[in-house]
């Protein structure tokens, strides 16, 4: 009975990962559009203005994209394992952004965010990963 329940409370906290590391990524992407939640381009560290060959709002319109893609890979595919890790790398060089750009308090959010992602990661190897794209596009059986 204890190891039904040990894997419950596992489970658990993979979906709550899941879901976090899906939805979070792909409205912070989406919002780069829209800079509701904040205005992203101040947060390029100004030593890397000479590094971009675009404005910093076109650089985040595909960052943006970039972060919708990987956040809905996270939620609805089977590869959850490695776009967790991709998730990972992605907020720790967002973190040496803002580290550069002396943002230390959001630096610190997104590496604790990093090692969360990191976290999801490696609970995928305890949990069956279900593709919830995938069940949908299960043909359904002839009656």
């Amino acid at each position: 009975m204890k190891d039904q329940s040990e894997q419950r409370v596992v489970d658990t906290a993979w979906w709550t990962l899941r879901v976090t590391f899906g939805l979070v990524p792909f409205l912070a992407g989406l919002d780069k559009f829209f800079n509701v939640l904040a205005f992203w381009p101040k947060y390029i560290a100004p030593a890397f203005d000479g590094l971009l060959p675009v404005s910093h709002q076109s650089f985040m319109y595909a960052v943006g994209v970039i972060e919708m893609a990987v956040g809905l890979a996270v939620l609805l595919t089977r590869w959850t394992k490695p776009f967790a890790y991709v998730v990972a790398g992605w907020l720790t060089c967002i973190a040496i952004n803002l580290l550069v750009g002396r943002y230390f308090d959001i630096a610190v959010r997104d590496l604790v965010m990093a090692a969360s992602a990191a976290t999801l990661a490696r609970l995928t190897d305890v949990v069956h990963v279900p593709s919830v794209a995938h069940g949908r596009l299960r043909p359904v059986p002839a009656t």
